[in-house]
C-alpha cells in the first residue's frame, strides 16, 4: 500500500471538486450519517473554531480521506471540539485511515477524540443512543415504549397534566431559530456547569458564535434549530438541536430548574419527535448513554471510540505508572480529568486560561474522587 501522505487546507479553501467528493464519500457510507460529518457543519465551524483546517489524506496521489479538525497549541482535536459529538474521517468504506495514522501524519504532541468514527485499537468503547422510529412512527414508538416501560410513561402523563393544570395550557414550537431564546438556554447551561463545577464551555466565546451561527443555516437538507415548551405564558424548556437528512441530533437541552418535577425537557423531547417525524425525521440521536430517562427512550445504540493518542515519551509513561499504582479508583479519576481537560482545551485558546480550567478540573476531580471514597458503605 503506498504511503499516507497529507495537506493541510484552510477549509475555505477546499474548493467545489473536494467537497463534491466530500458528500460522494458521505453517501457511500451509512456509519457517517450525522449532521457532524456533513460539509455544512464543517464550513460554518471552520469559520468560528480558532486554528481550524481539513487534512486532506492521499495514497498514491489519489485522495482517500478528510479530516477536519483545530489546533491547540501542539495538540489537536476534532472540529468543533468539545461540542462535536461523532467525528472521524470522512472516506469511502474500508479506505479511511486509522486514528494511529492520523495522529502520526499530522504531527500532534496529543490527539483527543471523544467519539471517534472508524476502526481503531486504541482508547476505549463509549455507547452513544438513539430512538428508532419503525415504519410505525412517532405512533408506534410511544406505544411500544409505554408497553414495555408503562410507568415510567404513564408518569410523564401525569406530569404534563400536572403542569397544564397548574401554568395553563401546553404548547411546543420547533423549528426556532431566535437568537434571544438560544441566549435563554445558554444562560441555563452555564448555570447548570457551575453548580456541577464542570467546565465552562461557553466562557471562551467562539462556542456561542457557534450555535448562533448554525442557527442561520438551512440549506441542502441540513440546519440547526430549537425546540421550546411553554405552559401558559411560561417558557419552561429549550432544546438546539442538529439535522440532515433523516437524523436529528438532540444537542444541547436546558429547562427551568424551578420546574423539574413536571420534568419540563422529558416532555420536550417527546413532543419534538413527534412533530419531526411528520417532516421524515426518523433517527433521533440523544448522544451518550448515561442519564437516567435515556434506557426508557431509546431502541437504538452505537459504539464509538474515546481515545487520547500521545507522542511516546516520559508523559505517557508517568501516566501510566500513576494509574497502575492507584488501580481502578486511579482509572477512574484519570478519565475524569482526562475528559474535563479534553473539554479545557478544546475551548480555550490561551496557554493561561488552559492552565486555570486544568487547576480547576483537577481541584473538582480530587474532590469528587475524596467524597467517593468517604462515602459510608451499606451493611
Amino acid at each position: 500500500m503506498a504511503a499516507l501522505e497529507v495537506e493541510i487546507v484552510a477549509i475555505d479553501a477546499l474548493g467545489e471538486a473536494r467537497w463534491a467528493l466530500w458528500c460522494d464519500m458521505l453517501a457511500a457510507d451509512p456509519a457517517l450519517n450525522s449532521p457532524y460529518f456533513r460539509p455544512e457543519f464543517a464550513q460554518v465551524a471552520g469559520r468560528i473554531s480558532p486554528d481550524a483546517a481539513v487534512a486532506v489524506f492521499s495514497r498514491g496521489g489519489d485522495i482517500v480521506g478528510f479530516f477536519p479538525h483545530q489546533r491547540r497549541g501542539g495538540a489537536l482535536q476534532p472540529l468543533a471540539a468539545p461540542m462535536n459529538d461523532y467525528h472521524g474521517v470522512i472516506a469511502f468504506p474500508g479506505q479511511a485511515p486509522s486514528l494511529e495514522e492520523v495522529s502520526r501524519v499530522l504531527g500532534a504532541t496529543r490527539l483527543n477524540v471523544t467519539a471517534w468514527v472508524g476502526e481503531t485499537g486504541l482508547g476505549e468503547d463509549r455507547r452513544t443512543v438513539q430512538v428508532e422510529l419503525g415504519e410505525g412512527g412517532y405512533a408506534g414508538w410511544y406505544a411500544d415504549r409505554r408497553s414495555n416501560q408503562g410507568k415510567f410513561f404513564k408518569d410523564k402523563e401525569r406530569a404534563r397534566r400536572s403542569m397544564e393544570a397548574e401554568l395553563g395550557p401546553l404548547r411546543v414550537e420547533r423549528g426556532l431559530r431566535d437568537p434571544a431564546l438560544l441566549d435563554w438556554l445558554i444562560d441555563l447551561k452555564r448555570d447548570q456547569y457551575k453548580r456541577t463545577s464542570r467546565h465552562d464551555i461557553f466562557a471562551c466565546g467562539w462556542t456561542v458564535d457557534l450555535l448562533h451561527a448554525l442557527l442561520k443555516e438551512d440549506r441542502d437538507g441540513f440546519g440547526a434549530s430549537m425546540a421550546g415548551l411553554w405552559a401558559g405564558d411560561r417558557l419552561t424548556a429549550i432544546e438546539y438541536s442538529l439535522h440532515a437528512g433523516d437524523q436529528y441530533h438532540f444537542w444541547f437541552p436546558g429547562y427551568d430548574p424551578a420546574l423539574a418535577r413536571c420534568s419540563p425537557g422529558i416532555l420536550l423531547s417527546m413532543d419534538t419527535m413527534r412533530l419531526a417525524s411528520e417532516l421524515g425525521y426518523r433517527t433521533f440521536d440523544f448522544g451518550f448513554e448515561g442519564e437516567h430517562y435515556k434506557k426508557y427512550f431509546c431502541n437504538g445504540a452505537r459504539i464509538v471510540r474515546e481515545a487520547v493518542v500521545l507522542k511516546p515519551g516520559l508523559g505517557a509513561a508517568v501516566s501510566g505508572a500513576a494509574v497502575g499504582v492507584l488501580g481502578e479508583r486511579g482509572q477512574r479519576l484519570r478519565t475524569s480529568v482526562r475528559r474535563r481537560w479534553a473539554a479545557i482545551e478544546a475551548c480555550e485558546t490561551s496557554s493561561g486560561a488552559r492552565l486555570k480550567g486544568a487547576m480547576q478540573a483537577a481541584g473538582a476531580a480530587l474532590a469528587k474522587a475524596r467524597a467517593t471514597s468517604t462515602r459510608p458503605v451499606p451493611a
